[in-house]
């Protein structure tokens, strides 16, 4: 499914040339939003985080 995505996206950079300006435009403006660009990483990271048990009397 990645790669058929992938290659559509492709295919349409191909097409449209404008297109690619278009997504370059909008990758800078989801960058250049800091709470969008933490919220990413902190979705990367969290299988990798350790799970916290409960309080233990």
């Amino acid at each position: 499914m990645r790669w058929l995505l992938l290659g559509a996206l492709l295919g349409l950079l191909l097409t449209i040339p404008q297109a690619l300006a278009v997504a370059v435009t909008v990758v800078t403006v989801l960058v250049s939003e800091p709470w969008l660009v933490a919220f990413a990483v902190g979705v990367v990271a969290r299988p990798y985080l350790p799970l916290v048990g409960r309080w233990t009397r």
